[in-house]
């Protein structure tokens, strides 16, 4: 946040400690912003600020994001909407990828005409995108004024892969990405569990139905399904699993297209017809031993009829399921109790997604379902040597679908090796599979120190991400008061660590007044201080810092030497944790120095000592900056950034 010139960084803080604080500084007539997360889901945030009357500000979000790997692209989505015509408009997306890049498209929804201001140059591990329309493209007639620029700008891509996976390792940490091609689909069982209570009638029923006619058609001769149908009653479409055969898939469409939703919701009685259909056929042999069995509900709401509790109706789920089950919960609209729906699929080894009742959502049910569509793998596992790394992230999965990424982090230990080794096993359609990946762990952080548009502490970071993201669907699984207070402190911790906004802690960024933020002051008790006299306004001319320095009590603080007096003056800074403050600015050279303040780790004498965790450097008519803290070295200018460890040696060219 840049407030009338002076810069002030925001810092992730517990979710009430911010919230309380902003509110404070709101209350002060203060400058300041706070970003959270809404519920569980750590994608979505949002952002709040305060500008007082005559402020001159500016506020600028970075934020970093994992790829989610899907239908075999990472994607990437930005919304445009400026709202007005822009004098310099530009959008650059940079990707650099090790093993090389596969592919990099385009699409966008903002019309044709700007098609051709879309540009993308390739190389073998890098792309470049860059949109950038000329105010006169930007306008929707010759002399209007309002801009055309309306709608998402998509890139995706994805990255030349080996069969066994790629082991990246940066900064202290590795993260392995494994995702095979190649493999023939494992056979499916699938027994499908669709809402139809008097709520989904209209165009949620109509959607649903669409969308399971082309489900429905891609089922093959080697899959079985089942279709159950539930509102206060639960009906079966067959009560045993059948071939995914063309009269049987015709027979299921027939019945699918003449249901007529009403009544209430009985999930619990749906879902357990749905485990006792697939536990049969198992019983009965009729399940390859390599095969995938799941159920997928679709739901637009709460129980209603039978068991309606919902934790009661998630231990009867769990306690029935089959360790090889998997659920899949799909919530249409906004009625549906999401988290629920969630915990559900997380606890049996599945996902759960939102469906939006809109003009899309069966091309919503379809995109899900083309995801788990292709089983290709069965537990997996991916181990390391011992003594080579530690705090691993989850390393066993179910299963593996097509077009999808299994990721798994952790921290490198270290060793005499320049090595780090990971071993695969998994079980295919015809096969078992070991494979074996090795990397330098040196030579990923020697390339990206060489790049302008790079992250070298993405390893650490998505080892962080990762584990919060595990934690919190662990925090949400608790048994106890007392085991989700310990999961909740640990995600506190890594959460303010490593700067995370989530469902735990916010982001706060303020402005504090000048005269707030130095006392100078003379204590009087000799132990304690290190000054003596009373109140002086020397001039510039005489500051000189002393040679001896005694201490002083607790605060950040410093002394400056009045020669021509023979005296001391001491500045005790006396602020809290998190706080920014500006310790020097030259309004004419535009040089700015800010500290941010953290706290110690246990009270001394009852009161919590403080010390400069970040120090700040902005040099504002070019805007550079460098920040150094215990984590890292920090160098930023208008175009890059870049990210140094206290043991890397670098040299940097700026222009000018």
């Amino acid at each position: 946040m840049n407030v009338n010139g002076i810069v002030f960084k925001g810092s992730v803080k517990e979710k009430t400690v911010a919230r309380n604080l902003y509110a404070q500084a709101k209350a002060k007539g203060k400058a300041a912003g706070i970003v959270r997360a809404n519920s569980q889901d750590m994608e979505t945030f949002k952002t709040e600020v305060h500008v007082p009357p005559g402020s001159n500000i500016e506020f600028e979000l970075n934020y970093q994001e994992m790829m989610q790997r899907k239908l075999g692209v990472y994607e990437h989505q930005l919304h445009l909407q400026p709202g007005r015509l822009v004098p310099q408009f530009q959008v650059d997306v940079y990707i650099f990828e090790p093993k090389g890049i596969s592919k990099v498209e385009t699409t966008n929804t903002l019309g044709d005409h700007f098609s051709d201001s879309i540009k993308v140059t390739t190389t073998d591990e890098k792309a470049h995108i860059v949109f950038k329309p000329s105010l006169q493209q930007q306008r929707r007639c010759n002399n209007c004024t309002d801009s055309a620029v309306d709608g998402d700008l998509i890139v995706r891509y994805d990255v030349n892969r080996d069969s066994h996976g790629e082991l990246q390792v940066s900064d202290g940490h590795f993260v392995h990405f494994f995702a095979p091609s190649n493999l023939s689909p494992l056979p499916k069982n699938i027994v499908f569990v669709i809402d139809v209570s008097g709520s989904m009638w209209g165009v949620k029923m109509k959607q649903t139905v669409e969308a399971m006619q082309a489900i429905l058609d891609d089922l093959t001769i080697d899959d079985h399904f089942s279709v159950i149908d539930f509102n206060h009653n639960v009906r079966c479409w067959s009560e045993d699993l059948l071939p995914g055969s063309s009269i049987q898939v015709a027979d299921a469409k027939k019945y699918i297209q003449d249901i007529k939703p009403n009544g209430g919701t009985n999930i619990n009685e749906a879902l357990m017809k749905a485990v006792q259909i697939l536990v049969r056929a198992s019983n009965q042999g009729l399940i390859d031993p390599r095969s995938v069995s799941m159920i997928i509900l679709v739901s637009d709401g709460d129980p209603t009829v039978g068991e309606i509790k919902l934790s009661t109706i998630q231990k009867n789920v769990k306690r029935v399921m089959k360790e090889e089950f998997s659920l899949f919960s799909l919530g249409i609209g906004f009625d549906v109790d999401y988290d629920f729906l969630e915990r559900i699929a997380m606890e049996n080894r599945g996902t759960a997604q939102r469906i939006y009742a809109n003009h899309n959502a069966a091309d919503q049910l379809r995109a899900f379902y083309s995801q788990v569509s292709a089983p290709l793998l069965r537990r997996i596992t991916v181990q390391f040597p011992e003594d080579s790394v530690s705090d691993v992230t989850q390393n066993q999965f179910d299963k593996f679908f097509s077009g999808s990424e299994l990721v798994v982090a952790g921290k490198v230990l270290p060793s005499d090796t320049n090595t780090l080794t990971s071993f695969t096993t998994a079980s295919a359609a015809n096969l078992d599979l070991t494979l074996e990946t090795e990397t330098d762990t040196a030579e990923l952080d020697e390339r990206l120190a060489t790049l302008h548009h790079s992250f070298p502490g993405f390893a650490r970071q998505l080892w962080a991400y990762i584990t919060i993201k595990q934690l919190l669907g662990e925090r949400a699984m608790a048994p106890t008061a007392a085991k989700k207070r310990k999961i909740t402190q640990k995600i506190l911790s890594l959460a303010v660590e490593h700067q995370f906004v989530t469902p735990l802690t916010a982001l706060l960024v303020e402005s504090e007044e000048t005269n707030e933020r130095l006392l100078a002051d003379s204590p009087k008790d000799a132990k304690h201080g290190c000054c003596s006299g009373g109140g002086l306004s020397p001039g510039p001319e005489e500051w000189v810092l002393p040679q001896k320095v005694n201490l002083v009590d607790n605060d950040p603080h410093f002394i400056i030497h009045l020669p021509r007096h023979n005296m001391d003056v001491c500045f005790n800074i006396d602020s809290k944790p998190g706080h920014i403050l500006n310790l020097l600015s030259d309004s004419g050279t535009g040089v700015v120095v800010n500290g941010q303040l953290v706290g110690s780790k246990k009270l001394h004498k009852n009161k919590l000592n403080t010390y400069f965790g970040t120090i700040s450097v902005y040099f504002q008519p070019d805007g550079v900056s460098v920040t150094t803290s215990t984590e890292n070295i920090t160098v930023s200018d208008a175009r890059n950034t870049h990210v140094f460890s206290w043991d890397a040696t670098t040299d940097i060219m700026q222009d000018g």
